[in-house]
């Protein structure tokens, strides 16, 4: 036998161990008698997906169709087990029932090269649970109420900025006009700061929002490593400098705090919380409470703020453009209240606004930001009605996306129809089928937030301005595939015109 022989059956031999590796695993739905997809070695069933070529929401959406009268599915992300459920009571068992089993996101993140990584949205339970008891005050109705005219304040910059948009004579891109407001109000409202972001010189914080969810080739790349070869990516974190924009939203945050400290400024926002916790770390028992780990914090609330209702906006903006009929009759209630309030919005009056509300519910049942909602069980768990037993650390998907065009929930899903929510039907629905801003412990700590500020934006915007479709209008809208955010592919711009008030 020569050299090259050996040499052969030596790599016959590794290709065919690496193999088995790849493979066995794959009978782990099987065993348990759960119906799904036949998966691909190395890639499990998301080879699309991981290439960046098919959307999430969609591919799951897919799934969700193929198996539409299971309960749920099993699949393959590369050699994980990963659950798909379909039927709303087992949704709501996970999301909320046995919620402790399934308190973790699952969510890879490595914080010693990513230090911003660490926050709330990321965290494993055991910080998790602390740091969201003593954020959660921030966001109620009550301190919603005290920085209500702060959202006001940047809503008038809005309609100022606006106008000098529309007097170029130009179409506008709503995603950026809508992400400079909202960026705006976060600065404002959460942190204290003024971003002037709607002026003609570019914004740091705005810079800085843009390259949080870009979507390109090296981003996708780099996701991939994350989750694929943590210690590359580990690696790759030691001999790499962190990015500009981190040291600078870590820098800005730190010097707020401080300076708030060293002037004994007291303002009840995010900040002053966020200086509360590291005064009294004893409050927040066996967690080292690092700077990085609270300006994490900050920077999350920073992204999913401004990203959340920005896109709820726009999404918004996007449909009343290609149906005059009910731009119009949300106009007609915009300036009926204007009216009735001489002109000066209170926090009550959005709640009495029915269309308004119909309008945003609407918009985030066709384009909610998260597709779906991921969860890890800590713990070995049994589904009792399903008779399925699953170990600790199995992945758990909620196909959020799929569940809101599902036909037999939302008929003609397709279809942007205000009346789903204009009447009690909705609530005779399972609380289940519905999920923009998630449901349980782990919902949306900002869902409330991020609803009044997007009114707002949309009262400003419509009352005295029409948006139409234009050229550069993308019809039909299409999804970025690779993008985790439900996230047009072309942006969306829209022709705005002023109109008599």
């Amino acid at each position: 036998m020569t050299d090259l022989e050996i040499l052969c059956g030596i790599v016959a031999v590794l290709l065919g161990v690496y193999y088995y590796y790849l493979v066995k695993n794959y009978d782990f739905w099987r065993k348990r008698g759960v119906p799904g997809p036949k998966p691909i070695p190395l890639f499990g069933n998301y080879m699309s997906v991981m290439l960046g070529r098919t959307f999430m929401g969609t591919y799951i959406k897919k799934l969700h169709d193929e198996y539409k009268h299971e309960p749920f599915i099993g699949t393959f992300l590369k050699r994980q087990p990963l659950l798909i459920i379909h039927d709303l009571d087992m949704i709501k068992t996970v999301l909320i029932k046995d919620f402790s089993t399934f308190s973790s996101r699952g969510v890879t993140f490595n914080e010693t090269v990513d230090p911003l990584s660490q926050h709330l949205f990321n965290l494993e339970p055991k910080r998790w649970r602390p740091l969201r008891a003593r954020l959660t005050p921030v966001f109620t109705s009550g301190k919603l109420k005290e920085i209500f005219f702060l959202i006001l304040e940047c809503s008038n910059t809005l309609e100022k900025y606006l106008d000098t948009m529309v007097m170029k004579g130009k179409p506008i891109e709503c995603r950026e006009l809508a992400a400079r407001y909202t960026t705006d109000v976060i600065g404002s409202c959460v942190f204290g700061i003024n971003m002037n972001s709607m002026s003609e010189e570019e914004c740091k914080f705005r810079e800085f929002g843009k390259n949080i969810f870009k979507s390109d080739l090296k981003d996708v790349l780099k996701a991939r490593i994350r989750e694929g070869m943590p210690w590359l990516y580990m690696l790759l974190g030691y001999v790499t400098k962190k990015d500009d924009l981190t040291e600078y939203f870590t820098k800005v945050i730190l010097d707020v705090m401080d300076y708030r400290k060293k002037n004994n400024i007291v303002k009840h926002d995010f900040i002053k919380t966020l200086i509360d916790i590291q005064a009294h770390p004893e409050k927040i028992s066996d967690i080292e409470l690092t700077e990085t780990l609270i300006v994490a914090q900050a920077f999350v609330f920073f992204a999913a703020g401004y990203e959340t209702s920005s896109g709820a906006i726009s999404h918004a903006l996007y449909e009343l453009a290609q149906n005059h009929e009910l731009q119009d009759k949300l106009r007609e209630e915009i300036r009926e209240h204007h009216l009735l309030n001489n002109g000066i919005w209170q926090y009550e009056n959005l709640k009495n606004m029915k269309y308004l509300d119909g309008v945003l519910k609407e918009t985030l049942r066709k384009y909610p930001a998260l597709p779906v909602l991921m969860r890890k069980s800590v713990q070995d768990y049994t589904f009792e009605d399903a008779k399925l037993q699953i170990p600790k650390d199995t992945k758990v998907f909620i196909p959020v996306y799929a569940l809101h065009y599902d036909p037999d929930i939302f008929p003609n899903p397709e279809v942007f129809d205000v009346n789903r929510f204009m009447d009690d039907t909705i609530a005779t629905k399972h609380p289940m089928h519905y999920l923009p801003f998630g449901d349980g412990p782990r919902n949306c700590i900002g869902a409330r937030f991020a609803v009044f500020q997007s009114k707002i934006g949309l009262i400003k915007i419509l009352r005295n301005y029409k948006v139409d479709v234009c050229e550069q209008t993308q019809i039909p809208y299409k999804l970025h595939p690779g993008s985790f955010l439900v996230t047009p592919k072309y942006g969306i711009t829209l022709k705005v015109t002023k109109i008599e008030s």
